[in-house]
């Protein structure tokens, strides 16, 4: 397995697409041929194929991440299988997520977080309903990247006109769903053309293989450091005062007496010494005086990075402040309408009262309203009243304290949400901020 280097950059992907479309076995394939896979497991995986008289060879990649018995005595994907790996250029997290329809929840926890989603697609049946609804899910979260793998090319005879119509019908469904910059590609999973290796039986295709696009698509830590306003939720306030380490000189003792910084990971923008920065609630003013990132001084910082801030003023800030560029605060809101995407099988209606999590602050809050629900065939909006486990609908929030809340289409981060159950501490669904 290749070692991860501080300089990597960590890439964040998840699959998706129809039952049978072969989403575990393009992972497993993939993590094979990165050489992600360790030898023992390998030869375990080959002698459970070989029992289980496998028809193509000896080696089932699917069983590489359908760890769940139930998924493997009935061949499909159940649950979202997380697998990690890296090659010299980039570290990666993956999410094998479930096809069924009746999985949609899992689709979306693994979706949520994610850079890109490669959605496959069976080359002998094209683009299906279900492949429809998952790029729809994939247009409502907004993510950053979208592939479309073509896969089982090879059972088409390589046959480039194959490719050619499903390339055409995915370009017409991303420009109905509101998609930009998707990338489609042939690949074979279980031969494993274009998945590492450039095959040699697409010649009419030019464009990178699956490794290669991933290895150079941009994150959205990268994007939104690029171009969105500096953020920096506050986690920790830190004040050693008496409780520094007897090891500390006296001259780091009289320097951190008086230390008070503000810790936390930076969800958008970047921040440097000297930037004038506000602090909400309060909208405050005042002047960033130090960065320490990872026990060093630093002169500058980033999204992600984690970090510690100190300011000029002693301001009354705790965890669940937001630490913002000047002038960009958002306003305190004590309502919302939010796309919610329900995750427990507790259905949501008007009256349902859930904890609500935004960054690092956790307030109590009110369903005052059920909007609609999504029809995911047509991403119409249905009257509805209630939103059982699997559905995606639009609600109405009310707050029991101000949150500094942003459209998701512009912050992913100050525009997403959790809803939690105020009695188990279950998580009864995720949401979007969408309007007022």
């Amino acid at each position: 397995m290749t070692a991860v280097t501080a300089e990597q950059t960590l890439f964040r992907f998840a699959t998706a697409g129809s039952v049978d479309d072969g989403k575990s076995t393009l992972v497993g394939r993939l993590l094979h041929d990165a050489k992600a896979i360790l030898a023992d497991q390998l030869e375990q995986v080959a002698a459970t194929s070989r029992q289980r008289g496998f028809a193509h060879g000896d080696f089932d990649f699917a069983l590489l991440t359908d760890g769940l018995r139930a998924e493997r005595e009935q061949g499909i994907t159940i649950d979202v299988a997380y697998r990690y790996f890296a090659t010299d250029r980039r570290s990666f997290i993956l999410a094998d997520c479930p096809g069924h329809v009746q999985y949609t929840r899992n689709m979306v926890t693994g979706s949520a977080t994610a850079d890109a989603v490669i959605v496959l697609v069976d080359a002998r049946k094209g683009i299906v309903e279900q492949t429809r609804r998952h790029l729809a899910v994939v247009s409502l979260l907004r993510v950053a990247h979208v592939v479309i793998a073509v896969n089982k090319i090879d059972l088409t005879g390589f046959d480039e006109n194959v490719f050619v119509e499903i390339e055409i019908e995915a370009a017409r469904v991303a420009e109905q769903l509101g998609l930009t910059g998707i990338h489609v590609l042939p690949v074979s999973a279980l031969e494993g053309d274009n998945i590492v290796d450039r095959s040699e039986r697409t010649p009419w295709y030019q464009g990178p293989t699956l490794i290669e696009l991933l290895e150079t698509l941009p994150t959205i830590d990268e994007s939104e450091a690029a171009a969105s306003d500096f953020r920096l939720p506050v986690q920790l306030v830190l004040r050693p005062q008496g409780g520094l380490s007897p090891t500390v000189s006296a001259d780091d003792a009289e320097r951190y007496r008086d230390f008070r910084g503000f810790a936390g990971r930076i969800s958008a923008g970047s921040v440097r010494v000297g930037d004038i920065v506000e602090v909400f609630p309060g909208g405050h003013a005042t002047t960033v005086t130090g960065i320490h990132v990872a026990g060093a001084e630093a002169d500058a910082a980033t999204a992600p990075q984690s970090v510690t801030l100190t300011l000029a003023d002693e301001l009354d800030a705790a965890r669940g402040a937001v630490i913002a560029a000047s002038g960009t605060v958002p306003a305190g809101r004590r309502e919302a309408v939010v796309e919610l995407f329900q995750l427990d099988p507790r259905t949501i209606t008007a009256g349902t009262r859930v904890l609500v999590k935004h960054g690092t602050l956790t307030v109590q809050a009110l369903v005052s309203e059920v909007i609609d629900r999504r029809d995911l065939d047509t991403l119409g909006h249905l009257d509805a009243d209630a939103l059982a486990v699997n559905e995606i609908g639009r609600v109405r929030l009310r707050f029991a304290a101000d949150l500094p809340l942003e459209p998701y289409e512009q912050s992913r981060s100050g525009g997403s949400l959790v809803l939690i159950h105020p009695a188990d501490g279950a998580t009864l669904a995720a949401a979007t901020v969408v309007g007022d």
